[in-house]
């Protein structure tokens, strides 16, 4: 009896037992899942404290609330999110010293990128816990003092310190750097010899303008003489010692020894004389260097932008990238002149390149020509652009103003332009444009357009519409682009044979005095282009007959062929007729001769809903 009692005591505490373990277990678990979902908090809080003691010029949406590897910009995290790997902060405006104790205890950085900022001070001392980092970009600066002692990092790949005022001698430590494959630190103040750097995976190294003297070392002597340009080094071996020591066998003043004395004589004042030559050469070079520097290198040239061109650190730190509110890329001026590029056309105020950079970001970089204002007028005009947001308006981000050189940066469509999609190749494996997506990118670029006129009192003008500066979204809405830079540009003369004079209303002579009828006449040339599927100015046969869109449109519905206007590839839809009639009234009513008589396009907007209701989701 007492034996079964026992039996169940043990069964019932067993009982009691049970739902401790499985609880113990599901915290256990529920930990784990925790943690490996949960953000680095410290990385964060480091973070936190290094903006709020050192804020930026530039905007950062850095804040407690967010995530700081989905959200922040420039923060990346490693796969789990568990910690920070990399931080990008080009161009951002930070001035000053950077604050001990913030960066320095994100232990797991492998990237540090502060470039092309404002920053002073020496080389922070607390860097030498970031004993992960691999990649370090601090170029384009104010830092002074010395190198730091390079021992602290195994894994550095890359250091660029270059345009800095570093000074005081190149350490010894950087030879231990085994993984070490870029060493950049041009413009710098810095003095003393060069140490033989036995870095094996070396394959780039600037010192170039610098106070360093004596010999290059043996290992170094495989990169090119650019390399040590600027520095009164010796770029071959080192010097040739000439022995002065007479034999003691030979009396002091015969005549072997007087012709002894005479040969050493004559080699050190012909080495001085060619070392004084080589030396003013030098100067030549290293001036003519300098003064070239000062204007921007970096051109975009078809097909790629030359890496290595690059800009002058006056010009850097004067006339860096300015980007607008709200704006969450991570790059500056270098990196766009850096990467790859791809033309995408040839426009009347510029060309367009396709950029994609070192993150695999991807924008549209317009590099103007023959712009007509000053840097202030070019600025106050940017600004205005800049701050116009609207969904079916491309959005400026970006830009630059140099003497030489103007660009802007805007989002990469990866669609193309409505030119592209209705003009590009036809053939078997053409995606056609529907007659609901023409509808949509008439829509919404009309859209677009009447926002653009409701600015600046109602006075704003694009002064530049046309099918290669629309774009689809990804609502397959038109967007529109390269807003009012007709106002800044020389007046531009288009010849008969180009196709900007195929958009142009007759009443406008100089694209400086664009008004808001002639932007409504050139979107009813958009829309005729989108029903007949033809170029504003098209051949009809011989090499040299151009046909103007719209007189063609006129003679053939003066002559009652109205049917033989539409595009042969809408006529596979069915029952669009009368939708495709209406949309025809509305691009004649735009194209009309007389300015007074164009509609505005708030009435255009209208008029293109009533054809078809098929923008519930697109509704401002």
């Amino acid at each position: 009896m007492q034996q079964e009692q026992s039996s169940v005591n043990e069964l019932n505490k067993q009982k009691m037992e049970f739902p401790r373990i499985l609880c113990s277990i599901y915290l256990v678990v529920g930990l784990m899942l925790w943690q490996g979902n949960a953000e680095p908090v410290e990385d964060k809080r480091a973070l936190l404290d290094f903006v709020n003691k050192f804020p930026p010029s530039r905007a950062l949406n850095w804040n407690k609330s967010s995530s700081l590897c989905t959200t922040w910009i420039g923060v990346t995290c490693n796969e789990d999110k568990s910690q920070v790997i990399a931080i990008r902060l080009p161009g951002f405006g930070f001035h000053g010293t950077i604050p001990p104790n913030t960066i320095s205890r994100i232990t797991s950085l492998q990237i540090l990128s502060l470039r092309s900022n404002y920053i002073s001070g020496h080389f922070p001392s607390d860097f030498s816990n970031l004993k992960n980092l691999s990649l370090l970009y601090l170029q384009f600066n104010n830092f002074t003092g010395p190198l730091p002692d390079f021992s602290a990092w195994k894994n550095l790949s890359v250091v660029n310190l270059s345009n800095n005022l570093f000074n005081g001698t190149i350490p010894l430590s950087l030879s231990n750097l085994t993984e070490l494959a870029v060493l950049n630190l041009e413009n710098n103040l810095l003095s003393g010899e060069i140490p033989d750097l036995k870095s094996p995976m070396l394959q780039q190294l600037n010192l170039s303008n610098n106070s360093l003297h004596g010999g290059v070392p043996i290992s170094l002597q495989r990169f090119p003489t650019s390399a040590f340009v600027g520095n009164n080094v010796s770029l071959g071996s080192s010097p040739t010692i000439f022995p002065l020591t007479i034999p003691s066998s030979q009396p002091c003043c015969s005549k072997s020894n007087k012709r002894n004395r005479r040969l050493v004589l004559g080699v050190i004042v012909a080495g001085a004389v060619l070392g004084l030559a080589a030396f003013l050469v030098f100067i030549f070079v290293c001036c003519s260097r300098r003064k070239d520097g000062d204007a921007l290198a970096g051109k975009l040239q078809k097909g790629e932008m030359s890496p290595e061109k690059v800009v002058s650190r006056n010009q850097d730190a004067n006339n860096n990238l300015v980007f607008f509110e709200g704006c969450n890329y991570a790059f500056d001026l270098e990196d766009l002149l850096r990467a790859s590029a791809e033309v995408l056309g040839k426009g009347t105020f510029g060309a367009a390149y396709k950029v994609i950079l070192e993150d695999a970001t991807t924008v549209v970089v317009k590099r103007l020509k023959e712009v007509a204002v000053g840097k202030k007028d070019f600025e106050q005009h940017m600004d205005m652009v800049g701050s116009l947001k609207h969904e079916n308006v491309v959005e400026l981000k970006a830009y630059y103003y140099s003497k030489d050189e103007k660009l802007m940066v805007y989002d990469y469509y990866s669609q193309g332009s409505v030119s592209a999609l209705l003009h590009g190749k036809r053939g078997e494996d053409r995606v056609a444009l529907d007659w609901d997506t023409r509808i949509k990118i008439a829509l919404g670029a009309a859209r677009g357009l009447a926002h653009i006129h409701s600015e600046n009192g109602g006075k704003l003008v694009h002064g530049n519409i046309r099918s290669s500066n629309m774009f689809v979204n990804t609502k397959q809405y038109g967007c529109v682009s390269d807003l009012g830079l007709a106002n800044i540009m020389n007046s531009v003369a288009l010849p008969i044979s180009r196709g900007g004079a195929g958009y142009r209303a007759p009443e406008v002579t100089d694209t400086r005095k664009a008004a808001q009828p002639s932007d409504v006449y050139s979107f009813g040339v958009v829309l005729l282009e989108l029903l007949t599927g033809k170029s504003p100015l098209h051949p009809t046969g011989g090499d040299d007959d151009i046909v103007h869109l719209v007189r063609w449109v006129h003679s053939v519905v003066r002559e009652e062929w109205t049917a033989e206007v539409f595009d042969l590839e809408l006529m596979r839809y069915p029952n669009i007729e009368e939708e495709m009639v209406e949309m025809l009234q509305i691009a004649m009513s735009c194209v009309v001769r007389m300015p007074d008589q164009r509609p505005k396009m708030s009435q255009v907007i209208k008029m293109i809903e009533n054809v078809k209701q098929i923008d519930i989701e697109n509704q401002p």
